[in-house]
């Protein structure tokens, strides 16, 4: 049983900074890829910032240059500092990660991120 669990939402004022992290506790596998995800109410969810093992990532476009994911193999979590955030960056944002072993994903709970104007 693998549980992902996410901290570090919360409500900040446009311009401010968050740092989520997500650990991973169970049987863990070794992760390919590590991420997160962002879902806002009524709406798909979306990729927002993934990390390989090897330590390349990828960005949506939306966040490039304001967010920085990171990761911790040893420790199998995985970090995103947000900066500069504004309103639309409102969501619940997931942590997601995905083992080639087992071929399969594994996500978090979710954590509420709240940007006041």
């Amino acid at each position: 049983q693998v549980e992902l669990v996410e901290s570090g939402g919360g409500l900040v004022q446009a311009g401010g900074s968050l740092r989520l992290s997500c650990a991973a506790s169970g049987s863990v596998p070794s992760f390919h890829t590590m991420g997160w995800y962002r879902q806002v109410s009524g709406e798909e969810r979306d990729m927002v910032a993934i990390v390989y093992s090897g330590g390349s990532a990828n960005y949506a476009d939306s966040v490039k240059g304001r967010f920085t994911i990171s990761r911790e193999n040893a420790e199998n979590s995985v970090h995103l500092q947000m900066n500069t955030l504004n309103p639309e960056d409102t969501a619940v944002y997931y942590c997601n990660a995905y083992s080639a072993t087992w071929g399969r994903y594994f996500w978090g709970q979710g954590i509420q991120v709240t940007v006041s104007s």
